[in-house]
């Protein structure tokens, strides 16, 4: 008798379990569905490059047919790669990207895409591994962020109209491999990168103003650091 209760109690731990697995795949795909929506709410699209994303589809897998999306498995709305690249889409960085949960690499290059890499870009893009926002109209800072992106091999974010600083901690991303920011107004100091193996030369930081330190010429040191101790201004 207990050992039918055992059996019995072991079947309905599978089925809980099998009910919780398909509930949270269900959510991640309803939540991926809300992703691309929000997607191509936020953008605009001139071109009609978007046209194809019809939500009024409920077939199996019905985003992973929309263009520029490519799918974990063509059977489940599970978004893997968005690349959207040349589609003279306008706007700002769209924040619903954040529900698209598994996703790895996005490529907005070459567009009009304007305003600022959000400084949450950690937040929104967990797992990415392949960021292109290159040939756009991005401004302002690389946002420190960026750098808890851990999983980054590429980051692609040249002509742009980004200024400022570029944050040192991008150089601890041992995963990171192309790292490209030329043609911005990016000034200071580059970062010094762990990974042996990351192509980094000077062609990545090409037609910035201020940029310095290897492969770039030596940074220079400022008149008060130069300045003998106690000599008076």
């Amino acid at each position: 008798m207990s050992l039918h209760i055992k059996s019995f109690s072991v079947l309905i731990s599978v089925l809980l379990c099998l009910i919780l697995n398909s509930s949270y795949f269900s959510n991640a795909a309803e939540t991926d569905v809300n992703c691309l929506r929000a997607i191509k709410e936020s953008l605009q699209d001139p071109l009609n490059y978007l046209s194809s994303w019809n939500f009024t589809d409920n077939t199996e897998g019905f985003i992973c047919r929309f263009v520029g999306i490519e799918c974990w498995n063509a059977a489940e709305n599970r978004v893997l790669n968005i690349r959207l690249s040349d589609m003279g889409l306008k706007g700002e960085f769209p924040r619903g990207i954040a529900n698209c949960t598994s996703l790895t690499g996005l490529d907005l290059s070459n567009n009009s895409i304007s305003g600022s890499i959000p400084s949450d870009i950690s937040m929104i893009m967990r797992f990415v591994t392949s960021l292109d926002l290159s040939y756009n109209r991005l401004s302002g800072s690389i946002p420190v962020s960026l750098a808890n992106c851990s999983y980054l091999n590429v980051v692609k974010l040249e002509n742009n109209l980004l200024s400022g600083q570029i944050p040192q901690e991008i150089g601890m991303l041992v995963r990171l491999k192309t790292f490209n920011v030329s043609y911005n107004n990016l000034t200071g100091p580059v970062p010094k990168f762990r990974n042996a193996n990351a192509r980094i030369g000077a062609g990545s930081y090409a037609n910035n103003p201020g940029l310095c330190g290897s492969p770039l010429p030596p940074c220079r040191a400022s008149a008060a650091a130069a300045k003998p101790i106690g000599q008076e201004t």
